[in-house]
């Protein structure tokens, strides 16, 4: 298990996984609840149905816990009360919580001006979500974090490894090279720290975001990519009839994302589509609005509304976020990934 770190020079360096733990272990392993009386045979049922760390543990109901096999109701009664022993999950004050802040990493995009707009970069413990129609930049910037992820701290990185899943078929490992060299990376190591799943339907989307537990709870993932979040719903639920049960799975896969984030303290990334909107208003010369409905809106922390400028250049406008102002920044899209515009 490896991590990757910067020397002065710009190389890429790999250290050893327990040099990477010493910065920030935000996360209880289920081993320890073998400490606390609960037999090795249960955890062990408990990590194959993709839970790893008793954080994630109590972040299930008691409902879906003894719908795993081999576990009764008063197991999971008593694993529960063995995990709250091991993790807070009552109330916590104020300040505790702003020192908590205090591990949020922010990575950059690689534009000074974005980067500035969303108060120092794509946020650790949260949903960031942009939206716009084709060829606004959206997989773009995916393709630009998931090398900027990999930059140490430092340099505005995030010092960790990159999970990708893509419904659409967009990642281009061949457009990381350029990107790479562009921050003067090893485009091979920056390769061999993402990893990769092409999801085809919603199932399996789900599936893929519940065996990543056990890739993070073993390796330091600072960013998770979904690109994009609601394509295979439109595709696997059609016509009103079956909206309801599309927005109820959409809900359940969006709360897996937001656990992922806290859980592991790792950004999100997603990206979303647009559809028309006849009932927009008559002043809007471009009634469009992001997929997905109020379920989407609620879950994700960041929004962001991506749209094409002049020539290679973009426009992001903050569309809503609990502590930024609504504002805009241009960036360009250029071989080495998302930079400041240049006029």
């Amino acid at each position: 298990m490896i991590d990757v770190k910067f020397e002065e020079h710009g190389q890429l360096q790999l250290l050893d996984r327990e040099e990477a733990e010493e910065e920030y272990d935000c996360f209880e392993s289920i081993d320890k609840l073998i400490s606390q009386g609960i037999n090795a045979g249960d955890v062990k049922k408990l990590q194959d149905a993709g839970i790893y760390t008793c954080n994630g543990l109590m972040m299930q109901t008691k409902k879906s816990l003894t719908g795993i096999k081999g576990l009764s109701e008063a197991k999971v009664d008593k694993i529960c009360e063995a995990a709250e022993k091991l993790v807070n999950v009552g109330y916590v004050t104020g300040s505790d919580l702003l020192l908590r802040r205090k591990s949020v990493i922010r990575i950059t995009t690689g534009s000074q001006a974005l980067d500035e707009l969303l108060g120092g970069g794509i946020e650790t413990l949260s949903i960031t979500e942009a939206f716009g129609e084709f060829r606004s930049g959206k997989t773009q910037l995916a393709h630009t974090l998931c090398v900027s992820t990999q930059l140490p701290i430092h340099m505005h990185g995030g010092n960790g490894k990159v999970a990708y899943i893509d419904t659409e078929g967009t990642f281009r490992p061949d457009r990381i090279v350029p990107i790479a060299e562009r921050f003067g990376m090893d485009a091979g190591a920056v390769l061999d720290n993402i990893i990769y799943a092409r999801a085809y339907t919603y199932e399996h989307q789900y599936n893929l975001l519940l065996g990543l537990a056990a890739k993070m709870s073993e390796e330091p993932f600072r960013l998770l990519i979904v690109d994009s979040v609601i394509a295979l719903f439109r595709v696997d639920f059609s016509g009103r009839g079956e909206l309801a049960e599309r927005q109820q799975k959409l809900a359940q896969m969006l709360s897996r994302l937001i656990k992922i984030a806290e859980e592991f303290n790792v950004a999100v990334y997603m990206t979303n589509q647009v559809i028309a909107d006849p009932g927009g208003g008559v002043f809007i010369s471009d009634p469009k609005k992001p997929a997905g409905g109020h379920v989407l809106a609620h879950a994700s922390t960041i929004r962001l509304m991506l749209r094409k400028g002049k020539g290679e250049q973009r426009v992001c406008k903050i569309f809503d976020a609990p502590n930024l102002p609504e504002a805009e920044a241009v960036f360009q899209i250029t071989p080495g990934g998302i930079m400041d515009a240049k006029d």
